[in-house]
Parts: structure tokens; C-alpha cells; sequence
């Protein structure tokens, strides 16, 4: 199946990955409940790890995908931490460090239930400069991953938004705006879903593309939605209102729901029953092992399927970066 998408037809079997998103790292705390604003709460267990979108690249190649990864990483503790992560799953650099800023990181609350709440800071991951992406090599037959994270700064975000854009015939465009969607302004978003071949997103962050479902708006800008809702209908309205060619709405538990181009309609692709443990990374789990799925010519259902068992493997397990290789996966799923 080719993918038709701002007049042009896209492979369906990538042959690398090239990771424009943020390799970060986690600092992972689990905690009996969240504090109250103003208090504090024990962790029964912490952790320090590379995260972000490093989760990604590490369920795609051990999945098989070759993966380049394309964003920055800084010098000090955390920078080492990312390099190290990628160097040890065989994942290449594109940049050398920055000489003036560390890797950014984030602090993961997770929850008995397994519900996960961050705080993120920033740093040499988001590459600034008007011509940064300029010199990243892409052609027929990539793949190129776009996060939410990256398109909020004012400076680095218009820079990669405009770059994701202007992409070649030949390359597709996955995107995860991600629980920042709501901060990433109009003029840099939009151009991006109108070039965007897959579009991956939780219940939540598609409410809020397409203004279902809403809550309220707080003072910092973040919006929340309801849920359960109904993620068929905003694949629906997502696809309907041209977000993006394909649609892919992750519902945890449930599985993922799924609008094609040229559909009315959005299939239900049902998750395989799990205990979770941690859903940290869950979502991440879910596009490197789709991604590495079409790579593989699994049509997009099939692919969803995949998708939908390697990231329940992971919620199984502590930890961010828990995605199963292919031979774990396909034992896992004989039973």
C-alpha cells in the first residue's frame, strides 16, 4: 500500500529511521501518591535513565529498523547517560556534542496504577539555530520522526517545523505531538500535519487537536481533556479535518484506533490483556515497533497489531525503556 499525501506516494517499507525528536534523560521516582501542591512524597524506588525519545529509537531497531539519530546532545552527566544508552542498542549520531549546554531531562511521577506524570527541562536536545536541520541527510526510503517536544520552543521549534515541512517526495513523515500539543503554536504545527504521513496520538492530545472533549485552560497554557471519551471519533475528526494522511489514536489498555486515508472510518486494533506495572514509555514503545513493523511491509493494521503487543510488553515491566526485541516479541505472542 502507497500512501498518498500532499500529491505524493510513499513506500511502505522504510529502510531507516532518521530521529528528529529529543533523546533525554529520566529521572524516574515511583511514589505511593502524587504530593499535594506545596508538599512532598517518598519514592519507594528511583532510577536515572535515558529517555525521552530514546524509547523510541530503542523499540525500532530492536525491532530491526536501523536508526540515525538526528537531534542534539550536550556535554555533561546527562549527555554521557544518552550517549552511552545509544551506543550500547548500536543506534548512530549525527552531531557531535554541544560544548555549551548538557541534555536536557524530566522528572517521571509513576503511580501504583502505573500512571505516569512528568516535569521536563530542556536543553542541548532541542537544536537551535534557522539552518539546523539543513544538513541532515534524508531520502526515498526514510522514515522521519518528528516530536511534539521539539516544535514548542519559539526558536529551535520553528526551525524543525519548517525543515519536517519542506521534506522530500519519498520520505514519510511520522509525528507524535505529544502532551505539549497544546503549547505548539498554529504557524508551526499546522504546515507540519499537512505534510505528516502518520499521525500518533494518545485519546487526550487528539481531543485537543480537535477541541473535543476540553476541560479547561490553565494559567501555564496546558489544556486537559476527558477521558474515557471516544477515540474513534477524534481519529474521525482528525482524518476528516486533514491532520494528517493516517491517523493513529493509542487508547492504553484498549489498543489503538486506526483512520486510513480515503476512510470515513476508524478500525479498533485491540491490545493484547495485560497487568501494567509502568506505562512510562508505553507510547514510545508503540511508534519505534509500528515504524520498524512497516519496514518490515506489514500492512498498516498488522503493523497496529505489532505496535499495539510490543508496547503492552513493555508496561509490564519497570522502567522507560522496556521494549522487546523481535525474537522476545514474536516468543511473547506464540505464548
Amino acid at each position: 500500500m502507497s500512501i498518498p499525501n500532499e500529491g505524493g506516494l510513499y513506500a511502505p517499507g522504510p529502510r531507516r529511521l532518521v530521529f528528529a525528536g529529543e533523546a533525554i534523560v529520566d529521572v524516574v521516582m515511583r511514589v505511593p501518591v502524587l504530593p499535594q501542591r506545596g508538599g512532598d512524597a517518598l519514592a519507594t524506588s528511583s532510577e536515572i535513565t535515558a529517555g525521552g525519545g530514546f524509547n523510541v529509537m530503542a523499540a525500532a531497531v530492536r525491532q530491526g529498523l536501523p536508526v540515525l539519530y538526528a537531534g542534539g546532545h550536550g556535554t555533561g552527566p546527562w549527555g554521557d547517560v544518552v550517549r552511552a544508552a545509544l551506543a550500547a542498542e548500536g543506534i548512530g549520531l549525527l552531531r557531535p556534542p554541544d560544548q555549551d549546554r548538557d541534555t536536557g531531562f524530566d522528572v517521571a511521577l509513576v503511580e501504583p496504577d502505573a500512571e505516569r506524570t512528568f516535569v521536563t527541562h530542556l536543553g542541548a536536545e532541542a537544536v537551535r539555530g534557522p539552518a539546523s536541520w539543513d544538513s541532515v541527510p534524508v531520502g526515498p526510503g526514510d522514515v522521519v520522526y518528528v516530536s511534539g517536544y521539539g516544535l514548542v520552543p519559539p526558536d529551535s521549534g520553528q526551525a524543525l517545523g519548517g525543515w519536517a515541512a519542506a521534506l522530500p517526495s519519498g520520505v514519510l513523515l511520522f509525528v507524535d505531538p505529544g502532551p505539549l500539543v497544546a503549547q505548539i503554536r498554529a504557524a508551526v504545527l499546522d504546515p507540519v500535519l499537512a505534510r505528516c504521513d502518520w499521525l500518533s496520538c494518545n485519546y487526550r492530545e487528539a481531543a485537543i487537536l480537535t477541541n473535543a472533549g476540553l476541560t479547561n485552560t490553565g494559567p501555564t497554557g496546558t489544556v486537559s481533556a476527558e477521558a474515557p471519551g471516544d477515540p474513534a471519533e477524534v481519529a474521525r475528526r482528525l482524518l476528516a479535518r486533514g491532520a494528517a494522511a493516517n491517523i493513529l489514536v493509542r487508547a492504553g489498555a484498549a489498543g489503538c484506533y486506526v483512520a486510513l486515508f480515503g476512510s470515513s472510518s476508524a478500525v479498533h486494533v485491540r491490545a493484547p490483556a495485560v497487568t501494567a506495572v509502568d506505562t512510562t514509555g508505553a507510547g514510545d514503545a508503540h511508534s519505534g515497533a509500528f515504524l520498524a513493523a512497516l519496514a518490515d511491509g506489514r500492512p498498516p493494521l498488522e503493523a497496529v497489531a505489532r505496535a499495539n503487543a510490543a508496547a503492552a510488553f513493555a508496561v509490564t515491566c519497570p522502567g522507560p525503556a522496556t521494549s522487546p526485541t523481535r525474537a522476545r516479541l514474536d516468543a511473547w505472542l506464540r505464548g
